[in-house]
């Protein structure tokens, strides 16, 4: 299946898989990346996400899923084991108190994001160093008493 929408409401997950195959009734998350693996376990935790609201959906445990990975052209097999169903949750529960708390760190400008569709709205060269409000104020203070008086 593709565009399987996921939720998991012990978890407060939600989202849309790339695509889930089942193995007789065992659904296997499968998430396409345009890259290569990288140095990092994020696209192991997003593909963990899924399988936590998959089983929770299906009521079946859901043991390993795949990265496929357009670079390479090579499918990796992911397990979750108990380190990675922890860092999943753990991930989960921050971005959940951040949502809670309305602060969202801020983005961080990289080559990936020339190709984003997201880029425009994030502004991210632009607010990966917010401007001063200090410096913003004093330019409208000063630009207010340029103003001639009526």
């Amino acid at each position: 299946m593709r565009g399987l929408v996921l939720r998991s409401l012990e978890y407060g997950l939600a989202g849309k898989a790339d695509a889930v195959e089942f193995h007789g009734t065992t659904p296997c998350p499968v998430e396409y990346k345009r890259g290569r693996p990288k140095n990092h376990r994020a696209d192991e935790v997003q593909l963990c996400a899924q399988a936590l609201c998959l089983e929770e959906m299906f009521g079946v445990p859901v043991l390993e899923g795949a990265l496929f990975y357009g670079v390479t052209r090579k499918r990796i097999l992911v397990v979750f084991d108990t380190e990675l169903r922890g860092l999943t949750v753990q991930m989960a529960a921050a971005c959940r108190k951040m949502i809670a708390f309305g602060k969202t760190p801020p983005p961080q400008a990289k080559p990936a994001c020339q190709r984003c569709s997201l880029a425009e709205t994030c502004s991210p060269t632009r607010l990966e160093k917010p401007p001063s409000v200090q410096n913003w104020l004093l330019s409208q203070i000063g630009s207010a008493s340029e103003q001639p008086l009526m």
